[in-house]
């Protein structure tokens, strides 16, 4: 184990537990409240390995590949996975096989296609509701309209093999972090109503940490922060 490498990412996680905890204290939220994912995409199986050692649990990846092979290489840390990429259909078969949560569910044939291969798999598999916040001139970062949210929410909660955990978003480019989080957690409380365990919103990334956490994320999905800025990963 490269040691200059452990205190690198140690003291990245050091400020990242920094910054949550003065952005709870703001908010007046519990750190207790908040899961740090990790994103390890571009970085090795050593990086993870790392991160485990000082008490990460949760994992984020957004490229199957890349993903897949880390899982395998991880498999005996208990870790939970998460899948936050965009989700093709045929690549279903090989997330379901690690990924404990899927950030990015954002229709219904992929509601169909996640719980068939859940099923075949014999996996319960934890499913975020992604959606999008950009308006029609673009800005968006990917996700369903906020008007088709409960529709897909009911369809998940019906799906074999999954399991509706809540909502995820990321803030559109060029807009307030904090007004278009405002917004998630005004779709998220709409979920939770219908379906009171689905309490996950997957929002804030290593730039909009305190804005995500002010406006009720449970869940950040934190890279740069943690590990750097990203270099090419070889395996």
């Amino acid at each position: 184990m490269d040691d200059a490498r452990r205190d690198e990412i140690a003291a990245g996680l050091a400020e990242v537990e920094q910054r949550v905890e003065q952005a709870c204290r703001e908010a007046g939220r519990a750190r207790s409240d908040i899961t740090i994912i990790a994103v390890t995409k571009t970085y090795p199986a050593s990086d993870v390995r790392v991160l485990a050692g000082l008490g990460v649990a949760d994992i984020g990846e957004n490229r199957d590949q890349e993903a897949a092979g880390k899982a395998a290489e991880c498999s005996d840390l208990g870790l939970t996975w998460h899948f936050i990429g965009q989700l093709q259909t045929n690549k279903v078969r090989s997330v379901v096989s690690y990924a404990d949560v899927v950030h990015s569910v954002d229709r219904f044939r992929l509601v169909d296609a996640l719980s068939r291969e859940a099923v075949r798999q014999e996996r319960q598999v934890g499913c975020l509701i992604q959606v999008g916040l950009g308006g029609p001139e673009g800005g968006g970062r990917g996700g369903v309209d906020p008007a088709e949210v409960l529709p897909l929410a009911e369809a998940l909660n019906r799906a074999d093999g999954l399991t509706l955990r809540g909502v995820m978003a990321v803030a559109p480019l060029g807009e307030d972090p904090g007004e278009a989080f405002a917004r998630l957690y005004s779709v998220a409380q709409a979920v939770q109503k219908e379906h009171p365990a689905a309490d996950v919103i997957s929002a804030g990334m290593s730039g909009d940490m305190a804005q995500a956490i002010a406006n009720g994320a449970t869940h950040l999905r934190v890279g740069t922060a943690l590990l750097g800025r990203r270099k090419p990963f070889v395996r």
